[in-house]
């Protein structure tokens, strides 16, 4: 649930209490500015003590964090340290309990990154050795983002990429090696039970793009039935502006479940596997858009805050529930719904997952989920000019859905009906009835072997490289840079 700066917190009261201004905010706007001194103003985190950022680091995890009763004292704690450093002391059983807490250096470019928009070439890729024992790698090209200088130029989902700007990719490099703003991608080709390269390059110059969360969508006819397909990338409402969502991307979505409904489709597959997560917000719109019998106004899911919170929230406990929403483009036909997913399917698109649970059939198809049962808010000092630009993301809510269960908040997160291994490369693309996981959830949908043996006969299986998954600017995944980096 990213709500970030004190707009979106006074939105998130607003809706729950009726509020027409940010006037009961006031002790709020006190401790994110920080108890201690007020400092001179800055365009970077130079020049602060870290005493003043870590006091304000400190007094707002205190209000905010999920496990604010489980942080030591705050004349115990060591606010002469880094701030990075200083914020994980604070975490609790950071990487067992807490597994999602992280701060960043720019907060500007944090809140920029979860609303979709960030410096790239647009090009997500998975990472595979290129052969059996051997430890040069590959990057498979997942899909390129609409628009962006990755699309432009051709590269598309299927495509090998072998090198970067000369370089050959191995196990020590794969995951910087896109670094660069101007990237020349040599791609390769089969050769026997290995991929090399072609000879064949791409040149790329990085820019500020947008995501476009709503990524592909068909209707496919199989087994006598209309199977509505959607690949769904991130949750964002919209574009932003001035702190404002145009709603865009909702409203994308309804138009692509307005074309199911009109059409007449019966069954859905939802492509989740590179959907990290985003804002609840948008998670309430696709929940609603599927859910089998919806009664607007009804129990979806509770949120649980810390004690701290709630007291400065002084909401009632019906604040915390969300309400199914008034979706008129909710096909109505649907007994379930099957949705592919990764271990990299995590936070919203889980929350999607656990808030159907209770009211239909909910098929995985795929790798384990990630486990994230647990939301964030991003905590900055924009009201203060940035005096220094450090940004929270700490966890301040869990999630359960309308039975009040959460099943899923392990490493292990949901386990899959259908387990499918999605390393047959070159990768398909969506919406061909061959694509590894779709495959799958079309045969089971239909109850037929749904693509003759021939079609997938040039596919090559090679060994995925562990937590390969990303963008072509790794500061894309900012949350998986700072764990990776203890």
């Amino acid at each position: 649930m990213y709500s970030g700066r004190k707009w979106a917190l006074c939105a998130l009261l607003g809706v729950g209490l009726g509020l027409t201004s940010c006037e009961s905010l006031t002790e709020v706007s006190k401790i994110r500015n920080g108890a201690e001194g007020n400092g001179s103003l800055h365009t970077s985190n130079k020049g602060q003590s870290n005493q003043t950022v870590n006091s304000w680091i400190y007094d707002n995890m205190n209000v905010f964090y999920l496990w604010g009763d489980k942080m030591p004292a705050k004349a115990n704690t060591n606010r002469s340290q880094d701030p990075d450093k200083y914020f994980e002391s604070l975490l609790y059983q950071y990487g067992t309990v807490d597994r999602f807490s992280w701060i960043e250096e720019d907060a500007e470019a944090l809140v920029a990154s979860l609303q979709g928009v960030t410096k790239s070439a647009g090009a997500s890729f998975s990472a595979f050795y290129a052969g059996q024992n051997t430890k040069e790698v590959v990057l498979a090209v997942r899909y390129s983002i609409k628009d962006s200088p990755a699309a432009k130029a051709g590269l598309t989902r299927g495509d090998i990429i072998t090198k970067v700007n000369g370089v050959t990719i191995d196990t020590l490099n794969y995951r910087t090696i896109m670094s660069p703003d101007n990237l020349t991608l040599t791609l390769g080709e089969r050769s026997g039970n290995t991929y090399v390269s072609n000879g064949k390059t791409i040149s790329l110059t990085k820019t500020v793009i947008q995501n476009y969360p709503v990524h592909f969508t068909k209707i496919i006819e199989a087994g006598g039935k209309k199977i509505g397909y959607v690949v769904y990338n991130q949750f964002i409402d919209g574009i932003t502006s001035n702190g404002v969502s145009n709603k865009q991307f909702n409203d994308e979505l309804r138009a692509a479940f307005a074309d199911f409904k009109s059409k007449g489709v019966t069954e859905l597959v939802l492509d989740l596997r590179y959907n990290g997560g985003g804002y609840n917000t948008a998670a309430e719109v696709l929940s609603s858009l599927i859910v089998k019998n919806l009664k607007p106004g009804t129990l979806m899911y509770r949120q649980i805050w810390s004690v701290n919170a709630k007291k400065l929230i002084g909401a009632s406990d019906d604040y915390y529930e969300h309400k199914w929403l008034k979706e008129d483009s909710n096909p109505g036909s649907l007994d379930r719904v099957f949705v592919l997913t990764s271990n990299g399917t995590a936070s919203a698109s889980e929350l999607v997952i656990n808030n159907l649970k209770p009211f239909m059939e909910v098929i995985l198809v795929g790798d384990h989920t990630y486990g994230k049962d647990v939301g964030s808010i991003t905590i900055d000092d924009s009201d203060n000019n940035y005096r220094w630009k450090w940004g929270l993301q700490p966890i301040v809510i869990r999630t359960v859905n309308a039975l009040g269960e959460a099943s899923y908040g392990t490493k292990n997160g949901f386990t899959p009906d259908y387990p499918v291994t999605d390393n047959s490369l070159p990768f398909k693309p969506f919406g061909d009835p061959s694509e590894t996981l779709l495959k799958v959830a079309l045969e089971k949908i239909t109850g037929t072997s749904s693509v003759p043996a021939a079609r997938t006969a040039a596919t090559l299986t090679l060994p995925e490289v562990a937590n390969s998954g990303g963008f072509d600017n790794p500061r894309n995944n900012i949350r998986d840079m700072y764990i990776n980096r203890k």
